[in-house]
């Protein structure tokens, strides 16, 4: 089947059409964004603002007809931290609904942790043993640890790489003095959650997810997207340290230029590396594998989790049988 996937997040608004089925590895077929950046334009009452709201349903909209023109047969709609943290979040979604037709689904931080958790641990297999996942969005910082598809424990923190930039890192370039308070500070939040993260027990492997770890991962030397998603690529502490010492220097717009840095992200770039080093640091990570299924792939792996078995199948056909065959485990 052909899926289309809205993921509504704090910086953008992303539609992803892919092909897939049960079993299958979704291949994808098309991506467009649109970059309203909700979180900016949420008010003193905690309210999404009128102007952003219309911008969000005119996006959807659009990207309802791509979906529709591309052949997909589902839309999937989720919305995170901006949407989540909104005041009038029902509000805007029964507009969004109402003029497009589209039910977004508003996730908990702990559903997007849960989410990413299950993309890394099928990208990863069985094979990598207990998985620690790191994901840093706009809005939130999302952590798990597990030996299942469902995680042992998923937590989600208010540490995302816009949130922290607007408020701590307003300046640009960024305050060093404020730099070093925002380490501290950092330092001491993450230390009980790292302890509640690692309590079911050391992981086998430590992996971070998503835009602002692919990015600081380029920038400290991982190959390029265009190597393709299977090339191992990692993430250092010593080679993070490092590069926040020179990007913290440099204004938004220098950072823009660096490759594998979008206009739209190099803005809150150093606050996303010293949420990543502050988390890798609490948790005692030195390395982290970068997977390139996240979020989104959760959200289509759960969709085609709930499709039926294909009766075809010579296993499901059989397992209701007697003899050797009749008990093996269709999963």
């Amino acid at each position: 089947m052909r899926l289309g996937v809205l993921d509504v997040g704090s910086n953008t608004v992303h539609l992803l059409v892919v092909d897939a089925h049960r079993g299958g590895h979704p291949s994808p077929m098309s991506s467009t964004k649109s970059v309203l950046r909700l979180a900016e334009h949420i008010d003193g009452k905690g309210r999404l603002d009128d102007g952003a709201a219309e911008r969000l349903v005119d996006s959807i909209a659009e990207f309802t007809h791509i979906a529709t023109t591309s052949g997909c047969s589902q839309m999937m709609a989720f919305a995170t931290s901006a949407v989540r943290d909104a005041t009038n979040s029902d509000a805007v979604l029964a507009r969004v609904a109402a003029k497009t037709g589209v039910d977004v689904e508003v996730l908990s931080g702990r559903d997007e942790a849960r989410l990413t958790s299950l993309a890394v641990r099928r990208w990863y297999g069985w094979s990598a043993g207990r998985i620690l996942a790191l994901d840093i969005g706009g809005g939130s910082l999302e952590m798990s640890n597990g030996v299942d598809e469902e995680p042992d424990v998923a937590l989600s923190v208010p540490f995302g790489a816009g949130r922290v930039t607007r408020d701590w890192l307003p300046d640009d370039p960024p305050d060093r003095r404020r730099i070093g308070v925002l380490r501290d500070w950092l330092d001491a939040e993450l230390r009980p959650v790292a302890k509640e993260l690692l309590e079911p027990g050391k992981p086998d492997i430590a992996v971070g997810t998503s835009k602002t770890f692919r990015s600081l991962a380029r920038l400290t030397g991982a190959a390029p997207s265009g190597a393709g998603p299977r090339v191992k690529r990692t993430l250092t502490a010593s080679g993070l340290r490092q590069l926040i010492a020179f990007i913290s220097r440099m204004t938004r717009s220098d950072r823009a230029e660096l490759e594998g840095v979008s206009a739209d992200r190099a803005g809150q770039l150093v606050a996303g590396a010293l949420v990543a080093e502050a988390t890798m640091r609490a948790l005692g990570v030195d390395t982290l594998e970068i997977c390139p299924w996240a979020l989104r792939e959760g959200v289509i792996l759960r969709r085609l989790d709930a499709e039926p078995a294909d009766l075809t199948d010579p296993v499901v056909a059989g397992s209701g049988g007697s003899g050797s065959g009749g008990g093996r485990d269709a999963r």
